[in-house]
């Protein structure tokens, strides 16, 4: 089937959508590249887009609490809709639940284990556990994944709204070594926080009627360790900006994804 014809795209999101680290920057305030699925996706419909995503966001920060960055701060990124867009992508959640966060500080926590100077600080960053949401946890970051969904349909009345959920990053045949720097346990730890994203996604989209594009389902084969990871992993402090982060190849799959899913569903 033909993609329907879009004229207005506007997404909204954090750093999975923003495209962290992948250049060139479109805004580098914000961490948000000119080579993100949103902006690939509004060349592929030949659309303009608004993109409001800022890396770091969460979904209350999307919907009513200011962001706050390193020499910039970013309205709510609602305030920014505008009521002509006919497609808005949502992708965010996952730092509610402390996800990117969580990969970033025990990788960088393994890679510093391994230098015998930083030893003593990869030791205190390994600290405690990785978390481990409750359906309490989950069940409030999809509230609020449902809430900017109507909150969209209330600013945009004719936008179609897309729940785009996270591509996977770790997956079952993910080892640690080069890239992947954690130990057996941190790693299955942090793959179930990852499954926990995914199913806040699920439910939201249950709760609001939403579309649900499965970026995670789409990128399952190409997990880090696989022949074409999607995905950045982190074998040096200087890549920290994209660590555990979709890189240009898995926003292209992404917007793939969105582009047969509007196609199979128009």
């Amino acid at each position: 089937m033909s993609t329907p014809s879009y004229g207005h795209v506007a997404s909204l999101g954090d750093s999975f959508a923003a495209g962290a680290g992948i250049q060139p920057m479109a805004d580098r305030g914000a961490r948000r590249s000119a080579r993100n699925y949103p902006h690939l996706l509004a060349e592929r419909l030949g659309a303009r887009l608004t993109d409001l995503t800022v890396s770091g966001a969460t979904t209350d920060t999307i919907i009513d609490i200011p962001q706050g960055l390193p020499g910039r701060k970013f309205p709510p990124q609602l305030q920014g809709l505008l009521a002509d867009a006919d497609l808005v992508t949502i992708t965010a959640g996952g730092n509610d639940l402390r996800y990117a966060g969580s990969m970033i500080r025990f990788g960088v926590a393994g890679l510093l284990s391994g230098r015998p100077l930083a030893r003593p600080l990869g030791a205190l960053l390994s600290r405690g556990v990785v978390p481990s949401p409750s359906a309490a946890d989950v069940a409030a970051a999809a509230a609020n994944l449902a809430r900017i969904v109507t909150a969209v349909r209330a600013k945009a009345p004719g936008a179609r709204v897309l729940l785009v959920d996270y591509v996977t990053v770790l997956g079952p045949g993910t080892r640690p070594g080069p890239g992947v720097p954690f130990d057996g346990v941190t790693l299955d730890a942090l793959r179930r926080l990852g499954e926990r994203v995914t199913e806040l996604f699920a439910v939201a989209a249950d709760q609001s009627g939403a579309d649900l594009v499965l970026a995670s389902e789409r990128s399952r084969e190409h997990v880090l360790g696989s022949a074409q990871p999607w995905v950045t992993g982190l074998a040096s402090l200087r890549a920290l900006d994209s660590a555990f982060h979709p890189n240009a190849e898995g926003m292209r799959g992404v917007t793939d994804a969105i582009i047969d899913y509007l196609g199979g569903a128009a």
